[in-house]
């Protein structure tokens, strides 16, 4: 039977019932021309990257280390942050490579701040197209200081924005399952590391893996902001983060010998990363320090699969939430994850470096 208003002539309620509004994004190119990519900066992410490639392919001996803050909601903090951690990056080069941790979009198991991008001004106003070039702009100046970034591919089109300075990519626990971040991650120019289930399930990550390394195409937007058929070619970087699940680890020795035979009979390299946050450290920062030295002492004692690792860092400890006023936040500390602190971070990273020498895994 035909609705009544439709026969009288009025267009029904049928699309977007629920949408308040439409608001025009800038497309990528006119995101990319306000913050044009520059040659300082493209070496970064090329050298970056063709780095982390060569640790995964097993021609460059060293341990790469994803660090810095859970999210970043200060620019000029994160800034302060990038400038320590390329000081000290170059001082441990021979044994370390230092990626940045960047991350601007947060998935929220409920509700929650979403990141930079998505409420730059962090008052709920969401002005993402404020908060996409400001991103843009802050990867560009941590490529200019010569500081590799790695960050979560969480919106399937930011990356259309900000690939360009990315050299690492990650795909959450929570995303790893979807197909959309699987198709994504096969596009992606960045090694991509697929986290474990939040229930620690690690099939998830390696079928996530298997899948990205495969071709795909599907529905995205061109640096135009048009959109268009994304045809990958796959990608074969992809590897494992174990970040814990269900309240427990799975960084210890047991686990990660499972972790290594599951991918072996996925046909996959054993190339695994630790997260040292999360569930393996029960979101305790204080933990940190002990998953790295655990990890670091099972490199000591001959594992080979290793070959990355995670910190939640900042340049003050623990974490704060977010006042009315975003003036009186606390300079340098997490709105999300709480952090351990900078002196904690450069001493970790110091005796990790340490334990790679003793073992050789220097250049």
């Amino acid at each position: 039977m035909i609705p009544a208003e439709t026969t009288a002539g009025a267009a029904p309620d049928i699309e977007n019932i629920n949408v308040a509004d439409f608001d025009s994004m800038p497309s990528p190119d006119e995101i990319h021309a306000r913050v044009p990519l520059s040659e300082r900066a493209a070496r970064t992410v090329l050298g970056g990257r063709e780095t982390l490639r060569g640790i995964l392919d097993r021609a460059d001996p060293r341990l790469f280390a994803v660090v810095g803050p859970c999210s970043i909601h200060d620019p000029a903090a994160g800034r302060d942050y990038a400038r320590r951690l390329k000081k000290l990056g170059d001082e441990l080069s021979d044994a370390l490579l230092l990626v940045m941790r960047v991350y601007f979009e947060k998935p929220r198991t409920t509700t929650g701040w979403k990141g930079f991008i998505n409420d730059p001004d962090m008052d709920d106003s969401f002005k993402i197209a404020k908060g996409m070039e400001l991103a843009r702009a802050f990867l560009h100046d941590v490529a200019e200081m010569g500081l590799p970034a790695g960050t979560e591919a969480l919106d399937p089109i930011s990356p259309q924005y900000l690939g360009d300075l990315v050299s690492w990519t990650a795909i959450g626990a929570r995303t790893s399952e979807a197909q959309t971040h699987r198709e994504l991650a096969s596009g992606l120019s960045t090694p991509v590391g697929f986290k474990n289930g939040t229930n620690g399930d690690i099939d998830v990550a390696v079928n996530a893996i298997l899948s990205a390394s495969r071709p795909h195409s599907f529905l995205g937007i061109n640096s135009e902001g048009r959109s268009a058929i994304v045809r990958t070619r796959g990608n074969r970087y992809g590897h494992l983060v174990l970040r814990g699940g269900d309240g427990r680890p799975n960084y210890d020795t047991v686990s990660i010998r499972i972790v290594e035979r599951a991918l072996a009979k996925a046909g996959l390299p054993a190339s695994i990363v630790v997260d040292c946050s999360h569930a393996n450290s029960d979101k305790n920062p204080e933990l940190q320090p002990l998953v790295l030295s655990d990890v670091m002492n099972q490199i000591r004692c001959g594992n080979t699969s290793v070959l990355g690792v995670m910190i939640e860092s900042n340049l003050v400890g623990g974490k704060q939430p977010i006042p009315g006023n975003p003036a009186l936040l606390r300079y340098g500390c997490s709105v999300t994850d709480a952090c351990v602190d900078w002196e904690t971070t450069e001493k970790m990273l110091r005796e990790a470096a340490e334990a790679l020498r003793e073992c050789r895994r220097v250049v």
